[in-house]
């Protein structure tokens, strides 16, 4: 049986990070030559693979709109080469990068796989091997053609995964849409599909920085914060509201928003729990909400929520259309 051949995208992270007197840092060169050491990488079962180290190698704190584009060409451009794409990345905003990328990549016809590690490929304990390993091995015999994130023997689907944890191997959840895939001693499918190619060619939608603010409710808070918040050039306001999506019926703050609305401003609601989905016809705190033309946020996660509204934005959309396709389920970023 022919191998396949994965295309590797080193951005940075921990994954690949070098002991140094000041602690672990980012060394050009020292992933590759640790993955050539490990034979683990090379046994025959295992695909063929071509690391790309970007340069400069990057933190993922410091992760912008430009460079998920940036990814994305990538991707684009090695895409007729290559079976499948793995991308190295750090864990703070891994799960933004795989729910733009999500929005971002139409007609995807193969694995794109996000993952890295909580301790260093070069130091003893490290996450990473595993995660790499079962990455590349997954996205040539398990080819889910769409956006994944793995981590700790777990294949979420991109645009519904979250940082959970910040110091455990099980650092990523996906609390409202069961995993693609989990890795035990048997490799099971759960939510994820092996389909056959499709025959659409790739488009990449082009997501450009967008002024988005995001405000968390709190008892007490003041509408003078939404005044602020919600003045020009902001374009959307994310609002992370109380259960399934109710506010305080505050007549100033309700004025807010709908000034803001009513100026082309789109305000959507996404609820701050960590499961759940918003409903705002379920109580009367809701419903004032949806009254002023406030966008329900459904079950999206905030990275998955802000991502979206990257992509929309940097379309030439009305605010109806945004609104119309923010509550659409495009990529499974949201249960409707």
């Amino acid at each position: 049986m022919t191998k396949k051949n994965i295309y590797v995208a080193y951005t940075g992270g921990t994954i690949g990070m070098q002991k140094s007197a000041q602690g672990y840092v980012p060394a050009a060169g020292f992933l590759t030559e640790c993955v050539h050491n490990m034979p683990e990488f090379f046994r025959d079962e295992m695909p063929n693979f071509t690391i790309h180290e970007y340069q400069p190698l990057m933190d993922s704190s410091d992760m912008s709109p430009a460079d998920w584009l940036h990814i994305a060409e990538d991707i684009q451009r090695n895409y007729q080469a290559y079976d499948g794409f793995v991308i190295l990345h750090g864990t703070d905003t891994m799960a933004y990068t795989a729910s733009a990328l999500s929005f971002m990549f139409e007609n995807l016809a193969k694995p794109v796989i996000i993952t890295g590690s909580q301790i260093p490929l070069a130091a003893l304990r490290s996450d990473g091997q595993t995660n790499l390993l079962n990455a590349l091995y997954i996205a040539a015999n398990y080819p889910i053609h769409e956006v994944g994130l793995f981590f700790n023997n777990t294949l979420f689907r991109g645009n519904r995964a979250t940082k959970a944890d910040a110091n455990g191997f099980n650092a990523f959840a996906s609390p409202n849409f069961s995993p693609l895939l989990k890795a035990g001693i048997q490799i099971t499918l759960q939510e994820g599909k092996i389909q056959a190619l499709g025959n659409e060619p790739l488009r990449l939608t082009a997501v450009t920085p967008q002024p988005v603010g995001v405000v968390t409710l709190y008892p007490g808070i003041s509408a003078a914060i939404f005044d602020n918040m919600l003045q020009q050039p902001v374009k959307a306001l994310i609002m992370q509201s109380y259960g399934v999506g109710n506010a305080p019926q505050d007549p100033a703050l309700l004025a807010s928003l709908e000034r803001a609305i009513a100026a082309g401003t789109v305000v959507l609601n996404c609820t701050q729990c960590f499961k759940g989905k918003v409903n705002m016809g379920g109580y009367a705190t809701g419903n004032a909400l949806a009254q002023v033309g406030v966008v329900s946020g459904h079950d999206m996660t905030i990275e998955a929520a802000l991502t979206k509204l990257h992509y929309l934005l940097s379309q030439n959309l009305s605010q109806a259309q945004i609104n119309t396709l923010l509550e659409t389920n495009l990529r499974g970023e949201l249960t409707a």
